[in-house]
């Protein structure tokens, strides 16, 4: 099953150095992590500020969509979210 990602909206976690968003299969949302290790392999120039983390996750979410539909498992019991780190790029 494809994932659907049709609200663009992601939100920054200062206590994990991760920005969130999420994704949808079919009426279940998925919750997807991405690290700041991913982040900076994305974009190297990064700052690890807020803003940085934001701009890093737009200039690569066309990526990050496509690990996420890559990692997702449909029907993973008991969990409906994802941490997305380097190594899954």
């Amino acid at each position: 099953m494809k994932l659907n990602f049709p609200n663009p909206s992601c939100n920054f976690d200062a206590t994990n150095n991760r920005v969130g968003f999420w994704g949808y299969d079919t009426v279940i949302e998925i919750s997807f992590f991405v690290g700041a290790d991913a982040l900076k392999m994305l974009c190297p120039e990064m700052a690890n500020a807020e803003a940085g983390f934001l701009k890093a996750f737009d200039a690569g979410r066309q990526r990050i969509h496509a690990v996420a539909e890559k990692v997702y498992v449909r029907g993973r019991t008991g969990s409906y979210a994802y941490i997305l780190t380097a190594e899954d790029f």
